[in-house]
């Protein structure tokens, strides 16, 4: 049984990594299910406080990857109408586009919702370019906490084998 959930830990932390750039998969969280199932094996010693702290941190980087793209376009100077736009955006282009959504989605909200509030094109775009910003972010954040997981998860599994 132990191997079972040492095999299963390791497929999901590295799905975590793969869920990083995939939209449809919570990258963060995968990786931290991986490292939970680990810790489930009776020869790895289950520890609290660090599945605790990494689940805070991997559900932080999972709420905050829906806001990155709107707090993007915000600082490239985007209107409220931008940042609803980015935020509708993001999940329309989810539905209708799967993967590519996420990155159509924020960028053409954003640039549509600055259009509704009459804002110039070239600001609507400088806009929308922040969403997209924000996107790339995210998607740099989620990469880096999965890898961190991933190297948690080598780390506590090799001291077996050491």
């Amino acid at each position: 049984m132990d191997l079972l959930f040492e095999l299963l830990g390791l497929f999901f932390v590295i799905l975590g990594i793969i869920g990083s750039f995939l939209p449809v998969l919570p990258g963060p969280i995968t990786g931290w299910i991986g490292l939970f199932l680990l810790h489930q094996s009776s020869r790895i010693d289950n520890n609290t406080n660090f599945l605790t702290i990494t689940f805070i941190i991997a559900l932080a980087v999972f709420l905050l990857d829906y806001i990155i793209p709107a707090l993007g376009t915000k600082k490239f100077g985007g209107s409220k109408k931008g940042v609803i736009g980015s935020t509708v955006g993001l999940l329309v282009g989810l539905m209708f586009l799967g993967p590519f959504g996420i990155i159509i989605g924020p960028f053409a909200g954003a640039y549509f919702g600055e259009r509704l509030n009459k804002t110039p094109d070239k600001q609507a775009l400088k806009a929308a370019f922040g969403s997209l910003i924000g996107f790339l972010s995210g998607v740099f954040l989620k990469f880096s906490v999965a890898s961190i997981f991933c190297y948690h998860f080598i780390k506590i599994y090799w001291t077996l084998w050491s």
